[in-house]
């Protein structure tokens, strides 16, 4: 297929558009490089240089690629910040996605893959997360997410625009070529991998008092190549709706800490720091739905698989992109 990708030169669309490539389709990466890497883009994948906030940018770029489906990463994505600035979350996760949605339209694109976010989640009343649950964001970031969710939904229903949104947790890992580099870094395993590096003298932990076996945060991590292979599988013809992507298991941020220890053989001293407001206790994804629908089957489970390919690539990367 013929994939136009948004967000191409971040972290999980450049590996998105590297896994694409190597299953042959043909890919055309949109993005403003305001938060991704030039260096990241594949070179096999055609770039172009988007400008979202002139008007007809993004339509003019969607007719000159003809695809058959559209893939939508770009998006702001921290959600503290999203906090204290909501207008440029709504302005980039909502209004810019509607730009994209329609053009999808006019152009007669037939898939829509985007990607969502647990985000869109109420507190969770039972664990592991299922895809009925309350959406009841708690930040103008989930609420952005969910508003193109249902943007989607109508579009579906109206103009047959055919299309799935992937609900997914914590992205880690790395692929051999490209990996995790954001310019304000607020990924557990990442921040920890800086010790190592000798680029930090310690790691915070946020909370050690939780409901949990050690007291710190659960999360559910999902290796990035698992993730772009649901988005690959997404682009049959006939599938559409709403899936939650993770592993179903959870690790506590002292388990992290543990196997980045094991994996890099280094001593990782930790600094305990009081609760970040809004944290759960324990998040990890049900992700039958896409294992049974879509066939998914995710390829790097354990924890250990994921550390290894990101300190693998942050080791020959220390600095992370050039540009």
């Amino acid at each position: 297929m013929n994939v136009f990708l948004t967000g191409g030169a971040g972290y999980i669309g450049s590996i998105c558009t590297e896994e694409l490539l190597n299953a042959g389709h043909q890919v055309t990466v949109y993005d403003n490089l305001t938060e991704g890497h030039r260096s990241a883009v594949d070179s096999r994948a055609k770039f172009i240089l988007g400008k979202p906030e002139v008007e007809g940018d993004i339509l003019d770029a969607v007719k000159s690629s003809r695809p058959d489906a559209i893939m939508h990463f770009a998006a702001s994505a921290l959600v503290g910040e999203s906090m204290t600035n909501p207008k440029k979350y709504f302005h980039n996760n909502v209004f810019n996605a509607m730009k994209l949605a329609d053009a999808a339209v006019e152009c007669g694109v037939k898939k829509f893959v985007f990607s969502s976010t647990c985000a869109t989640y109420a507190p969770p009343e039972k664990m592991p997360m299922t895809e009925d649950l309350p959406q009841r964001p708690i930040s103008p970031y989930g609420e952005s997410k969910l508003m193109f969710e249902k943007i989607l939904d109508w579009y579906h229903k109206i103009y047959r625009l055919e299309f799935i949104a992937f609900r997914y947790f914590n992205a880690a890992g790395a692929s051999e070529k490209f990996g995790e580099h954001h310019r304000i870094e607020t990924h557990l395993i990442p921040n920890v991998l800086k010790v190592p590096l000798g680029q930090a003298k310690q790691c915070d932990i946020y909370g050690t008092d939780y409901s949990t076996p050690d007291g710190t945060c659960i999360r559910d991590y999902i290796h990035i190549i698992d993730l772009a292979q649901a988005h690959i599988l997404g682009l049959a013809p006939g599938k559409t709706g709403f899936y939650n992507l993770g592993n179903g298991d959870g690790y506590s941020v002292r388990e992290v800490i543990s196997m980045c220890e094991k994996v890099t053989g280094a001593k990782i001293p930790t600094v305990e720091k009081p609760r970040r407001p809004g944290d759960s206790p324990k998040l990890v994804a049900a992700a039958e739905k896409a294992i049974r629908e879509l066939g998914w089957k995710p390829k790097f489970p354990k924890l250990e698989d994921i550390v290894t390919t990101a300190w693998t690539w942050h080791k020959k990367n220390p600095n992370g992109y050039p540009d």
